[in-house]
């Protein structure tokens, strides 16, 4: 048996179908059409651990006699896709047997470079309220991509001078979260 549906039965049909297809076809189109404009500001935290530090008189590990841990707080701006502008602070906490305070407070200004693979170089100038200073080569991988926010896992290499200590090389472990 065969039915009959009148004209505005079709009509509605139709109508609604014409709504749900440009509905689904505009949102991808719109995903796909989708331009990031910059600059782009971009906020990152996290946590760093430096591992173990050189010097011309001793090598010394964190977790040993004490412990250090620093919590980078930095602002990017994001010329373009490949090229920005960070400033990071970051207060570092040393805790030993007898004290556990704020050692020292590092102004951390630099230039960011995306790589291949969401791999990224941070160059940046190292200024100490302890009175050293330097510079601080890191590398930084995202882990964890997603549409507002990413983790990422950096490695930094502080070199530092001044305050009549040997100069120094530190090898860090940083994790953290930009969004």
């Amino acid at each position: 048996m065969k039915k009959n549906y009148s004209l505005n039965t079709k009509l509605k049909f139709i109508a609604t179908a014409i709504v749900l297809f440009s509905g689904f076809t505009s949102s991808k189109l719109h995903a796909q059409n989708e331009v990031t404009t910059f600059p782009k500001i971009k906020v990152a935290v996290g946590v760093v651990h430096p591992l173990v530090t050189f010097t011309s008189e001793e090598t010394t590990t964190n977790f040993k006699d004490h412990y250090t841990v620093g919590m980078p707080i930095a602002i990017n701006v994001w010329k373009n896709k490949s090229i920005g502008f960070s400033f990071e602070i970051v207060p570092t906490i040393r805790s030993d047997k007898e004290i556990s305070k704020v050692n020292s407070v590092l102004i951390h200004p630099g230039i960011l470079v995306k790589l291949k693979h969401e791999f990224t170089f941070a160059g940046r100038l190292a200024f100490e309220t302890s009175g050293r200073y330097g510079f601080t080569p890191v590398i930084s991988k995202a882990i964890g991509i997603h549409k507002d926010y990413n983790y990422y896992v950096s490695v930094p290499v502080p070199v530092r001078f001044g305050n009549d200590k040997p100069a120094s090389a530190t090898l860090g472990l940083q994790f953290g979260i930009t969004f």
